[in-house]
């Protein structure tokens, strides 16, 4: 069964489901969709790395070198897969050099794929993107999402900075998907995003290569 199947089977199933933090979910569908891309990508590049969230995670090898590295995300919004709210991708990144170079971002639940290679623009379901020409925060809609972590300091930090944004933006909004609201940026569904104390590298690596080459600026994402 393919990645983009076992989502769709399991979005609409009773999910057996695991907690990594106070909120933080995961599913028996992530480590089979990271299982299964992993498999393929080592059987095309057996030489390269491989980061996941849900098993080199898990046991703390996250180090990000020069070499060729696959960075995935199998399902990047698993609390809205729990809830059944269609907001959830599979995010697959390659870095070369710690420079994100190719990025794949696809939610099965709407059928919206973004895709982008270095140096050769950005595109959804084929059709070429570019981010907004918005230069007014006042006129802007802004994206970003709670912490995972829910201890006051966290939590203020992302709160003050949202009271200190609501009066200077049009409107905010949270998807529930790192890599999605990255990929809003991209499309110029959103005009600006800012996310503190995200997942790790996997909710970032595919969707900055695509904003970047939508003709966005990304700054931090490692």
């Amino acid at each position: 069964m393919s990645v983009i199947r076992i989502i769709r089977k399991g979005f609409y199933e009773t999910k057996h489901v695991q907690h990594k933090g106070q909120v933080d979910l995961v599913t028996e569908t992530d480590k089979a969709c990271e299982e299964l891309i992993f498999k393929h990508l080592k059987h095309l590049y057996p030489t390269h790395k491989f980061i996941g969230e849900e098993t080199t995670a898990a046991l703390g090898t996250t180090e990000l070198t020069d070499e060729p590295t696959w960075i995935v995300d199998p399902v990047d919004g698993t609390t809205n897969f729990v809830h059944g709210y269609p907001f959830v991708c599979v995010s697959i990144g390659l870095t070369i050099g710690k420079i994100p170079t190719v990025g794949v971002v696809y939610n099965p639940i709407i059928e919206e794929l973004f895709t982008a290679i270095r140096g050769k623009g950005a595109f959804l379901n084929g059709n070429p993107i570019k981010v907004s020409a918005q230069t007014e925060l006042i006129t802007s809609l802004l994206g970003t999402e709670a912490p995972t972590q829910r201890d006051k300091l966290s939590v203020d930090g992302c709160t003050n900075r949202i009271n200190n944004m609501l009066s200077k933006v049009r409107s905010l909004r949270m998807s529930g998907s790192c890599a999605l609201n990255l990929c809003g940026i991209a499309c110029g569904r959103l005009d600006v995003c800012f996310e503190l104390g995200f997942g790790g590298p996997w909710d970032v690596a595919a969707g900055a290569v695509i904003i970047r080459e939508a003709g966005g600026v990304v700054f931090d994402p490692f």
